[in-house]
């Protein structure tokens, strides 16, 4: 089990973990050959098997090994896993390691889109049911991870700092200007990941001039009706709540200090109930649709109420539970800072006001996720080693499905050691990885069948 955080050894198979999980068989597990290929045939990456040049599934399995070696070059990676590889076989024994050359050269080949894709495939919830009925993908129900029937979700962003190449400056461009530019050009990357297990389920990946809103609109329509997502105040537009809840899925975000929020109906528990207005709806209009919600008229029918709806019958008004509480400060002086929530979760018998508190703290997980990614996968103010645009977006999307490998490792030894994946140490299970994913073997420059 995971006495320490990390598995080893015979305590592999207590935690549930077969030894061959560990590794390389990490990726391998997550990332099958057969997703490998549909990803590469949506995204129209040809290759001719004849010519000499590495095949797709291979350069897809020694990029995704060069995030968890980023101290590393190329051909010292291809060195350290084609061992590991070639035991799952991926490749034969007897061929040579090929050159950085011959790797950047196949890695142009597979363009910017495939391991996007890759992530959509092999990238999905891992909190589920634990137990015998509980499926490999779908393990670990960790502290955190289920509000009631929702799962937790949360969304943030974060930037990565890229070679500065001509191509790369001009995909991505700096932060600040002048004096106060960044060192290096910057992508952005917004992603939505699981509270409970840190894993990411889905992202956006742009330049940096594409701000975290923009980004997050693209993430909300794939949200479903069994989520719940978190977001901090930042991330709230009238829009972005309209589009978001549109999907079904339940929302918990903080309100920004500026937003208005009348009073509709103070609920039992204390809580109340507000309405959202599309900032383009004024006067008159306005206070009819708040007249209305007070009156407890249905907003949402066309018929009775034809103020919350625009020109397309789309709504411009939304109902909403406001949850208000204080957080003291670190002394306990009563300094501390009011926190209000807004969720579409109106009955306060669906979910408790401390419930739905506790929920939000639960976004933080995110920040953990964010600091696995970019401190100890990556390390601590890493460059990413693409030089070529294209091979940035292939390098961002590895670390993202490398990060969420070692996230559904770690959920499912807890779930089946009974503990919470928070007790389990990333970087320790990191290191694990690193040290088994070695052992020497060739690789042919014809490739594989």
């Amino acid at each position: 089990m995971f006495g320490s955080g990390v598995v080893s050894g015979v305590e592999a198979d207590r935690s549930g973990v077969r030894p061959d999980q560990v590794s390389l068989g990490v990726l391998v597990n997550a990332v099958p050959r057969d997703a490998v290929d549909e990803a590469v045939a949506v995204c129209g990456v040809r290759e001719r098997r004849s010519d000499g040049k590495l095949p797709a599934h291979v350069i897809a399995y020694l990029t995704l090994a060069l995030c968890l070696f980023p101290d590393e070059d190329y051909e010292e990676v291809a060195t350290r896993v084609t061992g590991s590889l070639d035991r799952w076989g991926c490749w034969n024994a007897g061929w040579s390691v090929p050159t950085a050359s011959a790797i950047t050269q196949a890695r142009k080949r597979l363009g910017r889109a495939v391991f996007g894709e890759l992530f959509e495939r092999t990238c999905g919830p891992v909190a589920g049911t634990t137990g015998p009925g509980a499926v490999a993908g779908a393990l670990g129900t960790a502290r955190g991870s289920f509000l009631r029937r929702w799962r937790l979700l949360a969304i943030d962003g974060f930037e990565v700092d890229v070679p500065d190449s001509k191509e790369n400056a001009a995909e991505f461009g700096y932060a600040g200007s002048g004096d106060n530019r960044s060192g290096f050009p910057k992508a952005r990357v917004v992603a939505l990941a699981e509270c409970g297990t840190h894993a990411f389920v889905a992202a956006e990946v742009d330049a940096y001039q594409v701000g975290e809103k923009t980004l997050a609109s693209r993430l909300y329509p794939r949200l479903r009706g069994d989520e719940l997502l978190t977001a901090d105040r930042g991330f709230y537009s009238w829009a972005a709540w309209d589009s978001a809840q549109a999907t079904g899925a339940a929302l918990l975000w903080r309100a920004p200090t500026q937003l208005e929020l009348p009073v509709v109906r103070v609920l039992p528990d204390g809580t109340y109930l507000t309405v959202l207005i599309k900032p383009t709806v004024r006067g008159g209009r306005r206070e009819r649709l708040l007249a209305a919600a007070r009156a407890g008229v249905d907003l949402t029918d066309i018929n009775t109420v034809p103020d919350a709806f625009d020109d397309r019958g789309l709504p411009v008004v939304h109902l909403a539970r406001v949850v208000e509480y204080d957080v003291p400060d670190r002394v306990g002086n009563s300094t501390g800072e009011l926190i209000v929530l807004l969720t579409t979760i109106t009955d306060p018998r669906d979910a408790r006001a401390d419930e739905l508190a506790a929920a939000y703290h639960e976004r933080w997980e995110e920040e953990t996720a964010n600091d696995q990614l970019k401190t100890h996968l990556r390390g601590p103010g890493r460059v990413l080693r693409s030089r070529l645009a294209d091979l940035v977006y292939q390098e961002i999307w590895s670390y993202l499905i490398v990060h969420h490998a070692i996230s559904d490792l770690t959920a499912q030894a807890s779930a089946a050691a009974d503990l919470d994946p928070d007790s389990i140490s990333f970087a320790k299970a990191l290191r694990l990885i690193r040290r088994t994913a070695t052992g020497t073997a060739d690789i042919s420059p014809c490739g594989l069948d």
